[in-house]
């Protein structure tokens, strides 16, 4: 079989699809990447202090010089390096075997020329942060297409410096630091430790942000730079095998172009050739081939990135739809653009049909969003009828306000200048209309406050188009407002009526009425039953029943004409004779001026039983008024205001809004909000394109789900998740990497990353 055969018939890495595809969807969310800000897509964030060689290692693995370099802070902004394997011969490519890059300030535009890349990333930063070494967390985006690298995603970030230069702030560390952990703090984003070996790796500024971002250490993988130029003596392998920090992910060592080097132009293939020498030769770094080497470095990101990928994209996809799902709410809530004015007719009428139907919904307790935290709507009215209204004036006694003496008094003024001989009428309709008018205020209160509730039920129903257009709100409040006010007269005629028929005919003839008979023989037993029950006393005074006792008939003549006693008689011209006879002035009784307020003398058994008849008399007649007032002021309440609320609001919505000439002015929307529609559809159309985005990476994983395993990728350091295969599954990858490695040992090093006539031959496993 033959090569292109074989090629052929190996099958594709998840990386060859998975990662572009990633890189697809970076491009998808960017437009709207500050409204959709807290969706982390998969990809590598390079840390490094400055000039650790992070800039030297990214043009490594990319093989070309493209960076911005110098003694100063070179990366001011943070630069998203997306690096997409293009198979060789492809069908569809015109630029077989050509590296080109494309930003995507700058779509469609290819940059064939990398020193071209590396001027406009320079002026794209000056744009945004300025020429005097400032930095902003706004992102470069640049796409590297070639046959020469490897799919990953990387994110190099401004290097940790300590001394402001220039005009940088002189918070520029801590602004740094702030602008890379927003980055590696997302449980989405691989960490790339970038470490000098010529410093002190124990406190290294990479890997102790690495570890603030990622206690546990499980995805950061250190990069150790310059092993060349460590002290005579010394090695970084205990670092290597991550004895010293542990990070799960393991460390990659390389050898940087020196300065010299660069300015000598030194190609990265030369350096390459070189780094792979130093290597071999080195008596402690040949025997960890696994852990040296900017081609082991992009093997194993590459491996990680793939991984990483397959881990999130669970809950990746659950974060999209998240979204996908608010926005298409927010678009329901901001409607689509209106033109005619048939569609503005349909809009409004389809807007007062729903709020009507929400607002009779509510009432009867069949909305779709009832709570189960506390009564709503109807509920709340028949909570205001029964356990309000019926039970505030179950609790009121009608005599309460009532005492003894204001009784009594009623019943002496009632019978005017006669004795009572048995219970007046009078006094009694007096006392009861007097109860009966009390309960006027309860019932108009219980009115108010079920017209509250109703103008609440009012604002509560809503139809979603209606949030678009805040002056149809305010007249449909208005119209609301004024039917509902419209409504409460009647009710409140009625309960008025209610009240004031009760006074008007006092019906001593109902058959639920105590009556006057039963009255008295129920007083007598309790009068009897208190008596028997007090003690006697000496200093008792007998109570006369008739109340003609001694003490109201009085021996003294009248100029009445009063009749007096024989007795009487003789005394009295005794008296007059006697004072006939006195020279002195004649003698005149003087009579005390009554005061002002009469009050009754002391109370007489007649007196006390009437008192008791009168107070069943009124408690069993307001008793009667009572209930009626309890069934028919709910009733008026219903009829005059809430059910009429319901029959005629849609009426009266379309009288007083459905016209053509009001359609304009009352679908008025505000100037934003067609700004908003237009974000929330671009969002919407964004979102779209990145869940099917995201579909095309599942067909991609979910053919592998037969050959997983659980366990541990020892390429990786990864754990192999069920359902995915964490390893690439090519036979002839082996082969192909072989073939990679021992070309460096041919010191061909240079035909492997660039080289035209001896490129590296990459198969469909993307390497």
């Amino acid at each position: 079989m033959g090569e292109e055969a074989k090629a052929m018939d190996t099958p594709p890495t998840i990386g060859a699809s998975v990662i572009p595809i990633m890189n697809k969807l970076q491009d998808i969310l960017a437009p709207v990447g500050a409204e959709l800000s807290k969706i982390s897509l998969p990809q590598v964030a390079v840390v490094g202090s400055q000039s650790s060689g992070k800039s030297s290692v990214l043009e490594a693995l990319v093989g070309r010089d493209f960076l911005p370099r110098g003694c100063d802070i070179c990366t001011r902004r943070p630069l998203v390096l997306m690096l997409e394997n293009r198979p060789r011969n492809a069908a569809d490519d015109d630029d077989d075997g050509a590296e080109w890059g494309e930003f995507r300030h700058l779509p469609g535009r290819r940059f064939y020329d990398f020193s071209k890349i590396r001027r406009e990333i320079q002026a794209e930063t000056e744009r945004e942060a300025g020429q005097n070494r400032g930095v902003s967390d706004r992102q470069i985006s640049l796409r590297i297409s070639s046959p020469n690298v490897l799919n990953m995603t990387l994110v190099d970030l401004p290097g940790v410096t300590k001394v402001p230069v220039g005009d940088q702030p002189t918070d520029i560390e801590a602004r740094i630091r702030k602008m890379i952990m927003a980055h590696i703090r997302q449980e989405n984003c691989i960490i790339l430790a970038v470490t000098p070996a010529n410093s002190d790796l124990a406190t290294s500024d990479a890997l102790q942000m690495a570890r603030e971002a990622d206690p546990t250490g499980s995805r950061t993988i250190g990069v150790i730079t310059k092993l060349d130029i460590m002290d005579r003596g010394t090695d970084a392998r205990n670092f290597l095998l991550g004895k010293v920090v542990p990070l799960r992910l393991g460390y990659v060592g390389v050898v940087n172009r020196s300065q010299e080097d660069i300015n000598k132009n030194r190609s990265i293939a030369e350096a390459l050739a070189y780094e792979e020498q130093f290597f071999r030769d080195h008596p402690v770094y040949s025997g960890l081939s696994d852990r040296c080497g900017i081609p082991q470095l992009a093997k194993k990101l590459n491996q990680i990135l793939e991984q990483h990928i397959r881990m999130v994209l669970p809950g990746l996809n659950a974060e999209l739809n998240f979204h996908m799902m608010s926005i298409v709410k927010e678009r329901r809530m901001y409607g689509e653009a209106i033109e005619s004015k048939g569609e503005q007719g349909m809009i409004l009428l389809n807007i007062l049909t729903q709020y009507c139907e929400a607002f009779s919904s509510l009432v009867d307790g069949r909305s779709q969003e009832m709570s189960t935290k506390e009564l709503s709507g109807g509920a709340r009215i028949h909570y205001i009828f029964q356990s309000i209204f019926v039970k505030s004036l179950e609790e009121v006694d009608p005599c309460d306000d009532l005492s003894d003496d204001d009784i009594r008094t009623a019943i002496q003024n009632a019978t005017g200048l006669r004795n009572t001989l048995f219970v007046p009428e009078v006094p009694f309709e007096v006392l009861i209309r007097r109860q009966i008018g009390r309960l006027l205020d309860p019932s108009l209160q219980c009115l108010r406050f079920v017209y509250d509730e109703l103008v609440k039920m009012s604002r509560a129903c809503e139809a979603t188009e209606l949030q678009r257009f805040p002056f149809l709100r305010r007249r449909m409040d208005e119209v609301m407002g004024k039917f509902l006010r419209d409504g409460v007269k009647p009710a409140e005629r009625m309960i008025v009526n209610l009240i004031e028929m009760e006074m008007d005919y006092i019906n001593s003839s109902n058959p639920n009425f105590l009556g006057g008979s039963k009255a008295v023989e129920i007083a007598m037993q309790q009068l009897r039953s208190s008596q028997g029950n007090r003690p006697p006393s000496n200093n008792e005074r007998p109570v006369s029943s008739g109340g003609n006792t001694a003490t109201r008939t009085w021996g003294i003549s009248s100029i009445f004409g009063s009749r007096s006693s024989p007795g009487e008689s003789q005394a009295s011209r005794s008296l007059g004779e006697t004072a006939h006879h006195v020279e002195q002035m004649p003698s005149i009784i003087q009579l005390r001026e009554p005061p002002s307020i009469l009050r009754p003398l002391e109370m007489t058994e007649h007196e006390a039983i009437v008192i008791t008849v009168t107070k069943l008399l009124l408690r069993s007649y307001y008793d009667i008024v009572r209930k009626n007032i309890q069934d028919l002021v709910p009733k008026a309440v219903m009829h005059f205001l809430v059910n009429h609320t319901k029959r005629e609001l849609h009426s009266i919505f379309i009288q007083k809004l459905y016209r053509e000439s009001l359609f304009e002015e009352l679908l008025q929307e505000q100037e934003e909000l067609a700004v908003k529609r237009k974000q929330t559809r671009e969002m919407y159309l964004v979102l779209q394109q990145a869940i099917q985005t995201l579909e095309e990476v599942e067909s991609v994983v979910l053919p592998q789900n037969s050959n997983s395993r659980v366990g541990t990728d020892t390429t990786t350091g990864l754990p192999r998740i069920p359902g995915f295969s964490s390893t690439l599954p090519s036979a002839n990858y082996n082969d192909s990497r072989s073939s990679y490695i021992s070309s460096f040992t041919n010191s061909k090093a240079s035909r492997l990353f660039h080289s035209e006539e001896h490129s590296m031959s990459v198969n469909s496993n993307g390497l």
